[in-house]
């Protein structure tokens, strides 16, 4: 089969350009490759597959954090079967490789007929379920040819996506394999009805599950609060370098009423910590601060897992990604603790900042002069500023109730046993 070929060569080069990174010095590429030596020995000294299992997949940090509600609603909804989290890439399994509520946590292996055969007979999972994409072809074979139930939850399809075109049909057939497709809204479910695609429903998007069970989750950091001092805070998180040339273009001339500023990258190697620090020269990292260097009033979050925390100590939120091609990053996670949000315009491909604009919760900019105005509004106007950020907490909380839906249908199903 002519696109299974082509399917497999492009694996084989994307594990030789992995190789050559690392080779370069690239550390993302050295720990995917070194996090997947001796799989499978691993797997059977870890005990995987000994007893009854659910897996658990995730591309990386922001998809864990969205399905983390179904993994853990199963967990407490099924305790006789063990938890086995497996992440495509390092930005999750590096963060959350001793993750309390899995059993076992490890990389998926490069996706190959031998890997997906071999892993899925060591593992042997009653239900898989895959958080958003992550379509790999041989695994999801492998689990459809051994009649194993695989769900996708919180799924989100775009007309430009390979499952429409015409060339498509392969990945077509793989949406067919699946047990059930559990989408966020009803543009992926109409798009999914119009390839034939009839095992699919809303559910919506269980990231606000998610983020609504930080509210009973909240993580004290009195070095923040130290930090603080009782200003006003401007939180930026998820930022890239064109976010923060235009926060910093605003810093240097905005009348900031003793406003400070914490900046969490989305990027933290050290060469893009300096350039942050060159925008913003009396900075300092939270590394330095912990170690007792002077305060400043602009904050450098050198480390990553805080950011759920900080928003909870912002007045304002700046949600990074909105100047690049890849779009925001996760905007409800500042938007649950009822806090304005401020965003770049890309943000089109995201249906809950499309709708979280629309309904004036977040605010979106294009420039220098965009941000200084809804800045100057949200710190003078205090009415504007409690209907933004009570639009932002009331989005989150009327949207939850995904997980309940997921689960009641693997109840319904009978997938799983309570014995």
């Amino acid at each position: 089969m002519l696109a299974r070929a082509i399917y497999n060569t492009g694996i084989r080069l994307y594990r030789a350009g992995v190789g050559l990174a690392a080779m370069g010095g690239k550390k993302k590429a050295s720990l995917w490759l070194n996090g997947r030596q001796h799989w499978r020995s691993r797997m059977q000294q870890a005990g995987i597959g000994r007893h009854p299992l659910i897996w658990v997949h995730a591309a990386s940090l922001g998809e864990f954090e969205q399905g983390r509600p179904v993994l853990e609603e199963l967990r407490r909804q099924y305790p006789g079967y063990k938890i086995l989290l497996t992440f495509f890439s390092p930005s999750g399994y590096e963060v959350r490789k001793d993750y309390p509520g899995a059993d076992y946590v490890c990389y998926l292996p490069l996706d190959t007929y031998r890997n997906a055969r071999d892993f899925i007979d060591i593992a042997r999972p009653a239900l898989a379920i895959f958080i958003k994409y992550e379509f790999w072809y041989h695994f999801l074979t492998e689990l459809y040819t051994r009649k194993i139930p695989v769900l996708l939850v919180s799924g989100i399809f775009r007309e430009g996506q390979i499952f429409f075109k015409g060339y498509g049909g392969m990945f077509r057939r793989l949406l067919q394999q699946l047990t059930h497709i559990f989408v966020q809204n009803e543009a992926s479910l109409r798009l999914l009805q119009g390839i034939g695609i009839q095992t699919a429903s809303i559910s919506g998007d269980t990231r606000f599950d998610r983020v609504a069970a930080l509210l009973t989750e909240q993580v004290s950091l009195p070095l923040m609060e130290q930090f603080a001092g009782g200003h006003r805070l401007l939180v930026a998180g998820s930022t890239w370098p064109e976010d923060e040339q235009l926060l910093a273009s605003w810093w240097q001339q905005a009348d900031r009423q003793g406003m400070k500023l914490v900046i969490a990258p989305h990027e933290i190697h050290e060469s893009h910590i300096r350039q942050i620090q060159s925008l913003f020269p009396s900075a300092v990292t939270w590394s330095a601060l912990k170690a007792g260097a002077a305060p400043s009033d602009v904050l450098v979050i050198d480390n990553i897992g805080m950011l759920t925390a900080l928003y909870c100590y912002a007045y304002i939120a700046y949600v990074g990604g909105g100047f690049g091609k890849d779009g925001i990053h996760n905007l409800l996670e500042p938007a649950v603790y009822c806090k304005p949000v401020i965003i770049g315009p890309e943000y089109s491909k995201y249906f809950e900042a499309v709708e979280l604009v629309a309904l004036k919760g977040a605010l979106a900019v294009s420039g220098l002069t965009n941000l200084d105005d809804y800045m100057k509004r949200l710190l003078n106007e205090p009415a504007f500023y409690e209907k933004t950020a009570s639009v932002a907490g009331n989005y989150v909380m009327d949207n939850k109730g995904a997980t309940g839906k997921i689960l009641q249908y693997i109840q319904e199903n009978r997938f799983l046993s309570r014995e």
